[in-house]
């Protein structure tokens, strides 16, 4: 595993990818066809459930399907990974998101995360959202990890994995270009007369994000580079002299 920073998270959390469970459901929604398979079978499109979550306010069951307009809420210690379209979505224990419709009803047009942490591959395809109470995160194709954090004023902990991502707090607004790891911190308040502030790289891995691009069938941009860069939160897999962060411009 590469290299990380645990804040408030056990490793069992961060090393899911590594579970039998897991890999049988990862095996088994590529031998099937994936996400295009699962449609036209009308099966479940949940790669791997494991304990007590809530969809639309009902217990869900591992046989279900997850479509957009769903309300989703993870209970302590469980694990959730699931793809609508082209977006393989990982939910942490004690998260709540809301799945709104984009154009069709495949289509995700915003990942409302109210509170908890998630994980997610998204192709290139329509303007996207995630959005929480202190960040709105324009995607366009790309990987990311963000928490919500309810013990801090509901700030908000951003990871741009790989790829482009328009990044707005209040009045701020940002672009972030990644191909290994920028990490903000969005604030409830301003620190510093700034909301968006750089952070460390922490409660992810590399291998979590390798394994929701590869159940859309794409590869991170380390993978094609053949190499990791230092998981620092600056973005790069090649820093350069005198780079400066994008929240510290």
């Amino acid at each position: 595993m590469n290299q990380h920073t645990r804040q408030g998270r056990t490793e069992d959390e961060l090393s899911w990818f590594r579970r039998r469970g897991f890999l049988r459901g990862a095996a088994a929604w590529a031998a099937l066809g994936g996400w295009g398979a699962a449609v036209a079978q009308q099966r479940s499109n949940i790669v791997e459930m494991r304990g007590d979550a809530l969809l639309n306010g009902q217990v869900l069951r591992p046989t279900q399907y997850i479509q957009t307009g769903d309300r989703i809420e993870t209970g302590p210690g469980a694990h959730l990974v699931f793809v609508v379209g082209d977006a393989a979505i990982q939910l942490r224990e004690n998260t709540r998101v809301a799945v709104a419709r984009g154009r069709t009803l495949h289509t995700v047009s915003v990942l409302r995360l109210l509170t908890g942490a998630v994980a997610a591959a998204w192709g290139r395809g329509t303007p996207r959202q995630l959005v929480t109470p202190t960040l709105t995160a324009g995607i366009r194709g790309t990987g990311l990890y963000a928490e919500v954090r309810p013990g801090e004023d509901l700030r908000t902990y951003f990871c741009n994995c790989y790829g482009v991502i328009d990044l707005t707090a209040g009045r701020e607004h940002l672009v972030s270009q990644a191909d290994y790891h920028q990490s903000f911190w969005a604030e409830p308040a301003p620190v510093n007369g700034r909301l968006l502030t750089p952070a460390p790289a922490i409660n992810h891995t590399d291998e979590e994000m390798e394994f929701l691009a590869r159940l859309l069938g794409e590869r991170t941009p380390w993978q094609v580079a053949g190499r990791r860069g230092t998981k620092d939160g600056s973005g790069s897999l090649d820093p350069q002299p005198g780079q400066v962060h994008p929240a510290v411009r």
